[in-house]
């Protein structure tokens, strides 16, 4: 039997979930044919892939000078702004009439 609850942050959980987890902590895990038990190969394989990734993601620091209207706005979207900015900046610089227009 599957239950899913969807959980938002700052939420917390009632008394009855709580206890739910603790029981399902002590359930063993049961492997089958749609989700096998991984070889250590295979757990190697994606410590690798992880490693790699997290090096392909690590962010550079840098100085960018924008305008005020540019940062105000920016920092209206709330906590995280700056990710939000490197996103969209990803984003336009992989699309080239945008690059093209602001040349």
């Amino acid at each position: 039997m599957t239950i899913s609850y969807e959980l938002k942050s700052g939420t917390k959980l009632t008394e009855e979930q709580e206890n739910m987890l603790r029981e399902a902590e002590k359930l063993p895990i049961v492997f089958d044919e749609d989700s096998p038990e991984l070889t250590d190969e295979e757990l190697a394989q994606f410590y690798r892939i992880s490693e790699k990734r997290r090096e392909d993601r690590k962010k550079q620091p840098v100085t960018l000078r924008l305008s005020p209207q540019a940062l105000n706005t920016a920092k209206s979207l709330g906590k995280g702004y700056t990710s939000v900015l490197s996103r969209i900046l990803e984003s336009a610089l992989k699309d080239k009439d945008v690059i093209q227009k602001y040349l």
